[in-house]
């Protein structure tokens, strides 16, 4: 995309942008209105599902497209992508039950996975890695954003009008996209003697799905060691080996494998799966704590954490330009995951007496670390390939991200439940005799509020408060504060395990190698580099 101006190229960015846009809003706007959406349709056995599709058909299809791009250019993917997105928001805003809306939120996942693969990428193609910085800086705080508006204006629309504009509300924004794309976008030909490798990736489908069903699944659904999630886990090696097998014969690879020869991808990529199990496994539980034991509401805990986004959209745009002004990543993204390490590290100390301040100074650390570092590794992993081979590559270190997160959420759920057990049975212990002061009934009712998910619940916990006797009210708050000292224990050793996790991160970026990035004159100077580093040139490079 040489032939296009400099003003050319960013009127196309801020159509991607637009984009890319439209599909995370979407994304984020749904967590705080499901609750709401599930009272309405029922099927709260099934809750999960609405979460576990929309991550199954966008993973699917992010890697599946990156390569397809390739072969046919970003255009029609971010145009397809679009609308079948629109479509399946379209058809969840008509969900009558909870079949239907899991259906359709896996059509939008498969729009998303398109749109996200392809949105990435197109920085690529349409400036130098040097000049690359700033826009993936841009888009990453565009994404910051859309986490911090989505799940406000989620939580207000089904507070004041019907839950299915949760679902429409954006959709003119993704006409708008889709029109900018369709008229700004340049058309690429078709490489020639490429075909499409239908049974790799029919096969890294079922890796895909078996894979993430079982960290999905594993510690929630059915215990680690059920014959489920063995099967699912045998499943996905069986697959993989099989698709090994399979790609090293293809004519047309899905995913090339002797991209994992070079050391700059494969570092990059497992650092995205380390910090995705970090950055997705750790955060998460933020809201816990803020809600369990601080005892805020969750309109007040979404302010709460959105300091963290805020601090993260800040410093991504700020990371962006140091990089494209220096040429240098490798010591930004040492410095931003330390910072971020630290962050975590921080909220392992918290407890009962923390106050919400000293709680927003954590998180801002937290996600100002993640803005910094967490822009590099798609642009190490762009400069280390061949220009033919961007969209795959891209699309690879966004799945290895998306499935540490899966992996990360199963990992904590098991360390969280495991902590709060331990802590719960010392607290049983200590608590029986307060149970022989009641009635054997009483003390069973007692006994039962011994969940600590009934700390999410406030308006039930008051309920709950209002319609014991007096005398067994001092007992009811002595188990409350038991509850949430069990559920500090418990965060503490989630958010200490993520700090450890994030510092692995640390240490596998000294071993990347850095490649300054070219500007748009010096690619050559890049192609004598990059064989320096992966031992050849390719086939367009020779």
């Amino acid at each position: 995309m040489e032939h296009l101006s400099h003003k050319e190229k960013i009127a196309i960015m801020i159509a991607v942008i637009a984009a890319m846009f439209f599909a995370a809003v979407n994304q984020t706007i749904v967590g705080n209105a499901l609750p709401k959406i599930i009272s309405e349709l029922g099927g709260l056995d099934y809750y999960s599902w609405v979460f576990t599709i929309y991550m199954l058909t966008s993973s699917i299809t992010t890697i599946l497209v990156g390569k397809l791009s390739d072969m046919y250019g970003r255009k029609p993917f971010l145009l397809i992508g679009i609308i079948i997105f629109s479509i399946g928001a379209f058809l969840a805003g008509t969900s009558s039950t909870i079949f239907q809306l899991i259906t359709y939120r896996g059509i939008q996942g498969m729009g998303a996975g398109m749109i996200m693969s392809t949105a990435f990428t197109a920085v690529g193609d349409l400036f130098a890695p040097r000049e690359r910085g700033r826009w993936q800086g841009a888009m990453s705080a565009a994404f910051g954003i859309s986490s911090v508006f989505g799940p406000t204006l989620g939580g207000y629309i089904v507070d004041n009008l019907e839950w299915k504009w949760v679902f429409w509300v954006f959709l003119p924004l993704g006409i708008v996209a889709l029109a900018l794309i369709w008229k700004l976008f340049p058309k690429v030909q078709k490489k020639s003697g490429e075909s499409v490798d239908y049974v790799g990736s029919l096969i890294l489908t079922a890796t895909i799905v078996f894979a993430l069903l079982g960290f999905s699944w594993a510690g929630t659904k059915y215990d680690w060691d059920s014959w489920q999630i063995l099967g699912l886990f045998g499943g996905a090696i069986i697959c993989l080996i099989i698709f090994i097998l399979f790609e090293r014969k293809a004519k047309s690879p899905i995913l090339p494998l002797n991209l994992f020869k070079n050391d700059i991808f494969t570092i990059s990529n497992a650092i995205c799966f380390v910090i995705g199990v970090s950055m997705f496994g750790g955060v998460m539980y933020v809201p816990y704590f803020i809600q369990g034991v601080l005892g805020f509401s969750a309109t007040h805990s979404s302010f709460l954490t959105m300091t963290m986004t805020l601090g993260l959209v800040f410093a991504s745009a700020i990371g962006g330009q140091i990089i494209t002004r220096t040429g240098k990543y490798k010591i930004q993204a040492i410095v931003g995951l330390c910072i971020s390490s630290l962050g975590l590290y921080l909220l392992s100390t918290m407890d009962m007496s923390t106050s919400q301040y000293t709680l927003v100074s954590y998180l801002i650390l937290v996600g100002f670390g993640l803005g910094i570092g967490l822009t590099v590794f798609t642009l190490t992993v762009q400069n280390a390939v061949d220009q033919s081979l961007l969209g795959v590559a891209t699309a690879s270190s966004q799945l290895f991200r998306s499935v540490g997160g899966t992996v990360g959420v199963a990992i904590m759920g098991t360390l969280l439940n495991s902590r709060m057990k331990d802590k719960m049975e010392t607290m049983t212990q200590n608590n029986e005799t307060n149970h022989m002061a009641v009635s054997p009934e009483l003390a069973g009712k007692m006994k039962s509020l011994q969940n600590p998910r009934l700390l999410l619940d406030h308006e039930k916990l008051g309920q709950v408060k209002s319609m014991l006797p007096k005398e067994v009210v001092p007992l009811f708050e002595n188990i409350i504060h038991s509850l949430q000292e069990a559920l500090t224990y418990a965060l503490s050793g989630v958010f200490l395990f993520v700090t450890f996790t994030m510092l692995l991160a640390v240490l596998l970026t000294f071993f990347l190698k850095e490649i300054p990035l070219r500007s748009a004159a010096d690619s050559s100077v890049n192609v004598k580099q990059r064989r320096a580093v992966t031992g050849k040139l390719s086939k367009s490079e020779s």
